[in-house]
């Protein structure tokens, strides 16, 4: 099956189309290297261009009639950025997914997979939610996922498009056969930070310790980034069996492990897979953070037949290996 990927040459659309590859499927890359890397689109098919350019989508079909599904990874993901810069956030997220949409819609796409968030939950008294939990998100990051899923929502009603929208808990580790992995060389995420730390022999800020979990830390949800395209692969694979329910044209899925991990517990693992400890340091909450959240839906075992397989110590190790590889296959970052 050939798929393009939106985002494909970004941490996970790279890995998706990895793991897409290795399942005997062939990806298309389009990434307009904002984020995303020309390293890991070497050896695919790649279209260097915004989703909302019509010209380099006309093009790619043109060379691609035979697209049968496709992925949209493609988005910023930095939540305190959005506060600083929520026009410029809605603008990439929203208003040009609107126009990759109808741009595909006109090419006659009818499979979309769409690369949500769980950062759209309002969280129970537990922090666990399902796929009807209420949605609130809290930043505009956040807010950016949740419209987008309405807006496609609305968008099956009255044209030929199935949405199937994947919520994302928190990706960590790396393609484990280490062709990709986090592109950035300093992550804003806790995992990051804690390599960051780690090499630089410093404290890591645990960022809000007045939370209501368990330890005050925040709750989440990691999820092994191979685990998360397998799902990806998987999807397409059974695509169109996954339309059940009330609405026979748009489906949601969580995509986390269902075990919800406080930052201060992912620290403690971190530090059992290291050889030296890394202390911490407590610090206010950022901007637009929330206490977190898990899932405890069986959605995604029942509709795709997955769930996730590797640990969070796994993550931690992948992560860990990929940042010593990184200079490889990115040379000119450091």
């Amino acid at each position: 099956m050939k798929v393009l990927i939106a985002g494909g040459a970004g941490f996970i659309g790279s890995t998706i189309a990895s793991c897409l590859i290795d399942s005997g499927h062939q990806p298309v890359i389009l990434d307009n290297l904002v984020t995303g890397r020309r390293e890991f689109a070497e050896g695919r098919p790649f279209y260097e261009g915004d989703i909302a350019d019509r010209a380099v989508l006309d093009q790619i079909f043109a060379d691609h009639p035979d697209i049968s599904a496709v992925m949209h990874c493609a988005a910023l993901i930095v939540v305190p950025e959005s506060v600083e810069r929520p026009i410029h956030y809605y603008r990439e997220n929203v208003a040009k997914t609107l126009e990759f949409v109808d741009h595909l819609i006109g090419k006659g796409v009818t499979r979309f997979l769409f690369s949500s968030s769980a950062a759209i939950y309002e969280p129970g008294d537990d922090f666990s939610v399902d796929e009807n939990s209420g949605v609130a998100a809290l930043s505009p990051y956040g807010r950016t996922k949740q419209f987008v899923e309405q807006m496609l929502r609305d968008i099956t009603v009255s044209t030929p498009l199935r949405v199937l929208s994947l919520r994302y808990f928190n990706p960590i580790g790396a393609d484990p056969k280490m062709r990709t992995g986090l592109q950035v060389p300093a992550p804003s995420h806790a995992l990051g930070k804690l390599v960051e730390a780690y090499r630089n022999g410093e404290a890591f800020g645990v960022t809000g310790v007045d939370y209501p979990t368990r330890d005050g830390s925040g709750l989440r949800d990691y999820v092994h980034v191979w685990d998360l395209a397998a799902a990806h692969v998987r999807a397409i694979e059974v695509y169109d069996s996954v339309f059940v329910g009330e609405d026979p044209r748009y489906q949601v899925i969580n995509l986390g492990t269902g075990t919800g991990t406080t930052v201060l517990e992912f620290v403690a693992a971190f530090n059992e897979v290291v050889d030296k400890p890394v202390a911490i340091e407590r610090a206010p909450r950022r901007p637009g953070d929330t206490a977190g959240a898990y899932t405890r839906s069986t959605r995604a075992a029942e509709l795709l037949g997955w769930r996730a397989e590797h640990t969070v110590a796994d993550g931690i190790r992948d992560s860990l290996a990929w940042f010593a590889e990184r200079g490889k296959v990115l040379p000119d970052l450091h």
